[in-house]
C-alpha cells in the first residue's frame, strides 16, 4: 500500500468510506452523482489491505478538514486560520487551509446570504428586474422569497420570469453586480460560467413567498407566458410533499383521488410518505391498500409518475378551492 502522502483524493475517499462502514457509506452515496458513485466504487473495489495506522490517519485528516470547513463557513478563511492555529499550530493549520482552498470555490454573493433580507431589499429594490433576478438566484430561498414579496406587484412576475428563464451568466457580470451590492464580498469567485436561476430556482423562491404573492405572480405569468406558468405550477408541489399537509387535508386528498393512482404512487414512495398516508386511513382501508400493493407486482416508473402527477393536480385543485391548506412562508396560511 502506498504511503498516505502518495494517495490521490479518490483513494483517500475510498479508504475513508471503508473505515466508516457500509451504513455510513450508503448515506454518503445518497449525496453523490452517478459518475462520482461509479468512480468511488471502482476505487473501493481496488483497495486491498489497509493497515490500521493508515485508516486512522485518513479519518483524522478528514475530521480536521471538516472542522476547518465549518470554521470557513462560520467566519471565512481568516477566521478558520486563526482558530486552527490556536488549536494545532501554524504549520498544521496552514496545511489544512491549503488543502481546502486549493479546491474551494467561493460561491458568488456568499456575504449577502449571511445578510438581512430587508437590508438587501432596500439596496436592490430600484435596480433593473434582470439585476434583481440575478441576485435572488444566488440568495437562499427564504431571503429571495421575502425580497420578492416586498417588491411591487408589477415587478414581482417580471423578476420571477427572469429567474425561471435564466441560464448561465458570465463571471464578469456576476462580479460586477456582486461588487456593487457589497464591496466586502469575496473576489475569489469561480471563473467558469456560473449556473444560477432556472425553473427549480423560481419554484424554491415561490414556495417561500406568501400565498397572495404567489397567486399574483402566477396569474401574471399565465398571461405573459402560459407554458412557463404551467411548468412552474407543476413543480411547486411534488407528491412527496404530501407529508407536509395536515391530517384533515390528507384525508380529503385520499377521498378525492383514485385508489389505483394512490396505490401506484405509494408503491415506490418513501416509508415516511407511506406511513403518513396509511395513518390517515381507517385500519380496514390501510390493510386493504397494503395487501393490494403487495399483489400489484412490478410497476413501470412512467405509470407511477403519471399517477403522482394526477394526485398532485387534485391537491392543487383542492387548495385553489380553499378545501385544503399547503403550508408556505409568509404567514398567510395560519389556521385559526
Amino acid at each position: 500500500m502506498a504511503r498516505k502522502q502518495e494517495l490521490t483524493g479518490k483513494q483517500k475517499a475510498a479508504i475513508l468510506l471503508i473505515s466508516l462502514g457500509p451504513d455510513v457509506s450508503a448515506n454518503v452515496y445518497k449525496h453523490l452523482s452517478e459518475e462520482e458513485i461509479e468512480k468511488l466504487t471502482l476505487e473501493i473495489a481496488g483497495v486491498r489491505k489497509i493497515d490500521q495506522g493508515m485508516k486512522d490517519d485518513i479519518v483524522e485528516e478528514f475530521h480536521q478538514m471538516a472542522i476547518a470547513q465549518d470554521y470557513i463557513t462560520q467566519g471565512g478563511i481568516g477566521y478558520a486560520k486563526d482558530v486552527l492555529e490556536k488549536a494545532l499550530g501554524n504549520d498544521e493549520a496552514m496545511q489544512i487551509i491549503n488543502r481546502l482552498t486549493s479546491t474551494l470555490q467561493v460561491r458568488p454573493f456568499d456575504f449577502a446570504r449571511k445578510a438581512d433580507a430587508q437590508q438587501i431589499f432596500n439596496f436592490i429594490q430600484n435596480e433593473h428586474p434582470q439585476t434583481i433576478a440575478l441576485i435572488l438566484s444566488y440568495l437562499s430561498s427564504e431571503q429571495s422569497g421575502q425580497i420578492l414579496s416586498d417588491l411591487p406587484q408589477e415587478v414581482q412576475a417580471d423578476v420571477a420570469k427572469r429567474i425561471a428563464l435564466m441560464d448561465s451568466t458570465s463571471p464578469e457580470i456576476v462580479n460586477e453586480v456582486e461588487s456593487i451590492l457589497e464591496k466586502k464580498l469575496s473576489s475569489t469567485v469561480t471563473q467558469d460560467y456560473t449556473q444560477a436561476g432556472g425553473i427549480e430556482a423560481v419554484v424554491e423562491v415561490l414556495n417561500s413567498v406568501d400565498r397572495s404573492t404567489e397567486r399574483t405572480i402566477l396569474d401574471a405569468l399565465e398571461i405573459q407566458d402560459p407554458e412557463l406558468a404551467e411548468e412552474i405550477k407543476k413543480r411547486m408541489f411534488v407528491f412527496e410533499d404530501i407529508v407536509t399537509l395536515d391530517n384533515r387535508s390528507i384525508q380529503r386528498v385520499i377521498r378525492d383521488v383514485e385508489n389505483e393512482d394512490l396505490q401506484l404512487s405509494l408503491k415506490v414512495a418513501s416509508e415516511e410518505v407511506k406511513e403518513t398516508v396509511f395513518n390517515n386511513m381507517s385500519q380496514r382501508m390501510s390493510d386493504t391498500f397494503r395487501e393490494e400493493m403487495e399483489f400489484m407486482g412490478p410497476v413501470r416508473l412512467r405509470d407511477v409518475e403519471e399517477a403522482q402527477t394526477r394526485i398532485v393536480a387534485v391537491i392543487r385543485r383542492l387548495e385553489e378551492a380553499g378545501e385544503i391548506v399547503i403550508a408556505r412562508g409568509g404567514g398567510d396560511d395560519i389556521i385559526v
